[in-house]
């Protein structure tokens, strides 16, 4: 039923693969059939028209009240990231993101930590997910206890994700498409409150409060609140099942980025103006988690806080832990079919060309993770500030791999897209790093040290990090 990485999968004709992957080396084994619908719908339900709901209290609260501010940035500086990967993925259309980009842009070895740092944020992301939305679950339906949830979501998305990359883009459209309604539902209701005169009124505070604002305090929000966007950089992992051509993958993540921006911006804007109490929230935090939905009750009823909070465990625990899948499963089997990781990971199906093992060692993982950190008071904070750390350690080698490779390596005489962006990108998302959660800094750099003790132990094995084809893909690039 499956083969290996040097087997030829026989039902996959010519036409319905990427060549590219061929000129860096690699024989074509992902299906390509995604066009620029299905990456757009991918990086939307990746990060979750409505993921701020479930993160809403926290961002609030360490914004000092300017929740909208700290998206704002949050996003302008991920659009600059974005610019990076649509460079980084026209030099190597390939599966694996940021490790391949920062390993033939720079080095195998910096390929290997860039991929060792994002592992952080992939491997850790679905068991969060899941964990979340067994939590807001269980808060629905008591008697139903948060393990058996966790169990059941994991389970079902790994049956969806066997089934092939054409499920899972069908599936998640239909789920965005809910999404979109109860977000609808929720603006309307919002803006119908509003205009009644309840809540605060409309006011500018949650962009701008001269009363609290300070750089520091904002961007340690973003921190937190870039978990919403963090899924845009998904869709460059299906570089190698998308049929549209390496610029398609650039406008798709920059797309899904805008529209997802927009939306976080708004609703986020509009539940601040309708908090019920505003000093308590700042004071106290949100440790249950339910600041959002309390400002539902407030605009429409019990029945709109239940709506709210149903949909995003919906949300979290299916559409997004979904993908979420997808997008760590690639990037193990990217990794292991550079002998970077353990080669069962590049074990494709012939009949769903889908990376199989990949698929349930993430499924697994995300299992074990979910179900510890359910036991820990902090778990739910502690995984998303991990994630974060990773992924914005990641992007920061995204942004050096543009200006080594185009202008350093190629000569490139475009600064604003090989030095200027990149640059801008890379000093934002460092004073975002420096501002993060002190826990999840020194975490992050406790994994970053065990990147380098195992990228240590490869060279002591003779196997040293190497990509396959990478002389001519430089080449090529």
């Amino acid at each position: 039923m499956y083969t290996r990485q040097t087997a030829p999968p026989p039902e996959i004709g010519v036409a319905q693969v990427s060549p590219d992957s061929s000129r860096f080396g690699y024989r074509p084994e992902l299906r390509r059939s995604l066009g620029f619908a299905d990456l757009l719908f991918y990086g939307l339900v990746f990060m979750v028209p409505i993921a701020p709901m479930g993160i809403f209290g926290s961002v609030y609260a360490g914004a000092g009240g300017m929740v909208a501010l700290a998206y704002v940035i949050g996003m302008v500086a991920l659009v600059f990231t974005a610019a990076s990967y649509a460079q980084m993925v026209k030099a190597f259309p390939l599966a694996g993101s940021v490790y391949n980009y920062a390993g033939r842009g720079i080095g195998a070895p910096v390929g290997f930590l860039a991929g060792w740092a994002i592992l952080l944020d992939y491997v850790l992301v679905p068991s969060l997910l899941y964990l979340i939305a067994a939590v807001a679950m269980h808060s629905t339906v008591p008697v139903v206890p948060v393990w058996a949830w966790l169990v059941g979501f994991v389970l079902l998305n790994t049956l969806v994700n066997y089934r092939g990359i054409r499920m899972t883009a069908l599936i998640t459209r239909v789920m965005l498409i809910g999404e979109v309604i109860v977000l609808v539902i929720f603006l309307a209701a919002a803006g119908h409150a509003l205009a009644r005169g309840q809540g605060q009124g409309f006011s500018w505070t949650p962009l701008y409060n001269p009363d609290t604002f300070t750089w520091a305090l904002v961007f340690g929000a973003v921190s937190i609140a870039v978990l919403s966007f963090l899924g845009f950089d998904g869709i460059s992992m299906l570089a190698e099942e998308n049929k549209g051509g390496a610029g398609q993958i650039g406008r798709a993540m920059a797309a899904a980025l805008g529209v997802a921006g927009l939306l976080f911006i708004t609703q986020t804007w509009m539940a601040a103006l309708l908090v019920p109490d505003p000093g308590g929230l700042l004071a106290n935090g949100d440790p249950d988690g339910t600041a959002l939905y309390d400002a539902a009750r407030l605009a429409g009823g019990p029945w709109l806080a239940t709506l709210c909070a149903v949909a995003t465990a919906a949300a979290w625990g299916v559409a997004n832990s979904l993908v979420a899948q997808v997008a760590t499963s690639r990037l193990l089997y990217a990794m292991a079919r550079d002998r970077q990781l353990p080669k069962f990971l590049a074990t494709v199906s012939v009949r769903h060309s889908v990376p199989t093992h990949a698929i349930t060692l993430t499924a697994l993982v995300s299992l074990a993770i979910g179900l510890y950190m359910n036991w820990r008071v902090d778990g739910i904070t502690l995984l998303s500030s991990l994630i974060n750390f990773g992924a914005m350690t990641a992007f920061l080698v995204l942004h050096l791999a543009v200006v080594w490779h185009y202008l350093v390596r190629r000569r490139s005489r475009n600064y604003v897209a090989h030095l200027i962006l990149p640059g801008v990108g890379f000093t934002i998302l460092a004073y975002v790093v420096v501002n993060a959660n002190v826990a999840a800094q020194r975490l992050g750099f406790v994994w970053l040290i065990l990147g380098l003790l195992t990228l240590a132990g490869l060279y002591a094995a003779g196997r040293r990090p190497e990509l396959s084809g990478l002389a001519s893909g430089r080449e090529s690039a």
